[in-house]
């Protein structure tokens, strides 16, 4: 006999809210109370969430299993590129290319112009690669090692690298995010980039000038030249420094940049700092345990052998096993219908475009938390808030500009978020501690809020060139004559 299907009950409010109610209370007494990891407090609300899915709203553990298998598989690329990154930074220590930019960092910048400095670096990295991934597990493990010989926090570096690594992931035409929100939105590619100015150029103009004034506190400030001296000799002592191995990263960053496919282009970067081990006087042995476990410092200098220590894909396991938990979570969210049925309802609140727009960042910033993706922060309300947008007769690139000011920046500013893992786990400095320091994640969801309660920016459907209304109301402002021509001509290509 063939199973009945079970008729499925559609998520209340209530009920969707109760695996969220319990992760945020299980996640605090774990992590405040007993000092434990998020992992599996994250697992315990997905396992909650799983129960009331069955007994409740009639769904089978079949199809909540295939949820979760998509869920994770949607960003099964992600978790590659974070696998090979730890390759790529245990041989790039291994092989004194890290060391060597901390060399010649700690000799090169000051103080207070590091984090103006920093925060450029990183955005010209990420523009031309289009990953914050990327920029952040290269230039930006050399940068938090210089900012500490610099004596400069590095939950402050941290958050400056951060800023300027997603402006550059924001912008870019090469950045998989700025290419997701407006397919979701219904927006084209460089309307989106270009409507991204107004909130994007605003938000990066008030960090840098809140970066230069930090920095200005370190005016005349003393270094210490004899801690510097000691880190340099330190680095010297177990590293062969060249600035030949500067070219590694130049090589790799642009290969990435002139559009080799993310993987390929890391994995010769993994070579390449391979390469560079063996003038290290290392073997073929060495090379492969700096991929796998990464490599450990043994200088007799604290700093240095906590700053050179680390890379390799197991040391990525732990960033890995929390967004596949995550993801978990996120998958039974959204393919029980919960997720949607909490987003409808805060739709329901949106009665202006300000408050649509406050929805919409609202929205994301809820997906990044409770579903742990960037992708899916932007999927996922783009989607739901695509017609809401329409119907009040604004431009599919007003949807696609909040998607990215809220979506792509705040996933970094979430601990067990993909992203936020990953920037902690690269820069071994925890979300929280820098995330009151990225300023430019912190601003661009505001910014983008101010616009749409003051109206500035925002564009209707027929203001927008690639509306079909503008289009219409073009050929309404012809002359009797351009409308005569317009309209044989029309004939003629039907004809």
């Amino acid at each position: 006999m063939s199973k009945v299907p079970r008729e499925k009950k559609e998520a209340t409010l209530g009920i969707s809210l109760i695996p969220v109610i319990v992760v945020v209370a299980v996640l605090g007494i774990a992590i405040i109370v007993f000092g434990q990891d998020p992992h599996i407090p994250i697992l315990v609300g997905a396992a909650v969430g799983a129960l009331i899915a069955v007994y409740k709203l009639g769904y089978t553990w079949e199809e909540i299993e295939t949820g979760i298998i998509d869920s994770i598989g949607s960003v099964m690329q992600a978790i590659l590129i974070l696998a090979v990154i730890g390759m790529l930074i245990g041989t790039w220590i291994g092989g004194g290319i890290v060391p060597t930019l901390i060399y010649y960092g700690l000799q090169i910048l000051s103080p207070s112009f590091f984090l103006i400095s920093a925060l450029i670096l990183c955005s010209i990295v990420s523009l031309a690669t289009g990953s914050s991934w990327t920029t952040a597990g290269t230039v930006g493990v050399a940068l938090i090692g210089v900012a500490q010989g610099l004596g400069i926090s590095p939950a402050l570096a941290a958050g400056c690298i951060v800023s300027g690594a997603y402006f550059g992931d924001k912008m870019s035409p090469l950045s998989d995010t700025t290419n997701l929100a407006p397919a979701m939105a219904g927006s084209n590619l460089f309307d989106h980039i270009r409507h991204m100015f107004y909130t994007t150029g605003v938000s990066y103009l008030i960090a840098a000038v809140i970066y230069i004034i930090i920095g200005l506190q370190y005016r005349g400030k003393q270094l210490n030249a004899e801690e510097i001296n000691g880190i340099l000799v330190a680095i010297e002592s177990i590293y062969t420094i060249n600035p030949l191995f500067l070219l590694v990263p130049v090589i790799t960053i642009g290969a990435v940049a002139m559009k080799v496919p993310a993987i390929p282009g890391l994995l010769l970067g993994v070579i390449l700092g391979g390469i560079c081990m063996l003038f290290q006087g290392g073997d073929i042995g060495g090379i492969f345990t700096a991929i796998h476990y990464g490599v450990e410092a043994a200088s007799g200098h604290e700093m240095v052998d906590s700053l050179l220590s680390g890379g390799g894909m197991d040391g990525m396991m732990w960033t890995i096993s929390l967004i596949m938990c995550a993801l978990t979570f996120g998958g039974v969210l959204e393919s029980t219908g919960m997720m949607q049925t909490i987003a409808k309802n805060m739709l329901e609140k949106a009665k202006s475009t300000g408050s649509l727009v406050l929805t919409t960042v609202l929205s994301c910033l809820f997906v990044n938390i409770l579903c742990a993706d960037q992708y899916l922060s932007i999927a996922l309300p783009g989607k739901m808030f695509k017609d809401a947008f329409a119907e009040r007769g604004l431009a599919p690139r007003n949807l696609s500009r909040t998607l990215e000011d809220s979506g792509t920046v705040t996933s970094a500013l979430v601990p067990w978020n993909t992203c936020g893992a990953t920037m902690a786990s690269f820069l071994g400095v925890a979300t929280f501690a820098y995330a009151p320091f990225a300023f430019f994640n912190l601003l661009s969801p505001i910014i983008s809020t101010l616009y749409g309660y003051t109206g500035f920016s925002i564009m209707t459907i027929e203001e927008d060139p690639a509306s079909p209304e503008y289009k219409h109301k073009m050929k309404l402002k012809k002359s009797p004559k351009e409308l005569e021509e317009y309209i044989a001509n029309y004939k003629a290509k039907l004809n």
